[in-house]
């Protein structure tokens, strides 16, 4: 790490939980596993390295690879493309220049002129909930950090997401009352005993 930082390389990372920042190496990582799929199964690491090392040569110099112009190998393009010095780095600078971060781009807010008498865009807490003339309604976590739509009417309140599908309605609670739950039990929800309909 310290040396590629010192030729001017920053290292970065991927998003956390977002697998699709990493999808190039998700896929060869797919190539290999299939290729070692179709191996004798290796009783020692050392083994398991060739075994590795083998697919790299195949890879690399035997397989031609659809993502490359013309299906040529890895090597081939590599060979074909004109290579740049490394760059140095330069000691007037540093290698790091914190950057402010970006402000999050704001999310549309309907105008209070566009809604209706009664209905509000409120953006949800971070568990899924929001305050109500002094009344804490749960609307679910899963929802965290959402901006949607309260809609009071008469003694019911409902609350939709922007695109108008009803998340939960509640009913107004009495006097005295200052949180309303969802209807559902604390924690995480145990696993359903149905088989998934994608298994």
């Amino acid at each position: 790490m310290v040396h590629v930082s010192r030729l001017g390389v920053e290292a970065i990372t991927g998003k956390p939980y977002k697998p699709t920042t990493q999808g190039k190496n998700e896929r060869f990582h797919q190539t290999l596993f299939r290729y070692l799929d179709k191996q004798p199964l290796a009783d020692t690491l050392a083994e398991l390295q060739a075994q590795v090392d083998a697919f790299d040569r195949i890879y690399n110099t035997e397989r031609p690879h659809q993502g490359l112009p013309g299906r040529v190998t890895p090597q081939m393009a590599w060979h074909a493309t004109e290579k740049v010095e490394a760059p140095r780095p330069n000691p007037e600078r540093p290698l790091f220049v914190q950057t402010a971060a970006k402000p999050p781009r704001p999310a549309r807010v309907l105008a209070p002129t566009e809604l209706p008498s009664g209905t509000y865009v409120r953006k949800l807490t971070t568990a899924g909930s929001f305050t109500l003339a002094g009344v804490h309604y749960m609307v679910g976590g899963r929802h965290g950090l959402q901006q949607v739509l309260i809609i009071t009417k008469y003694d019911r309140i409902t609350v939709a997401d922007l695109d108008g599908e009803v998340l939960i309605e509640h009913t107004r609670p009495a006097a005295g009352v200052i949180y309303v739950g969802n209807g559902r039990p604390r924690g995480p929800r145990p696993a359903s005993a149905d088989t998934s309909p994608k298994s």
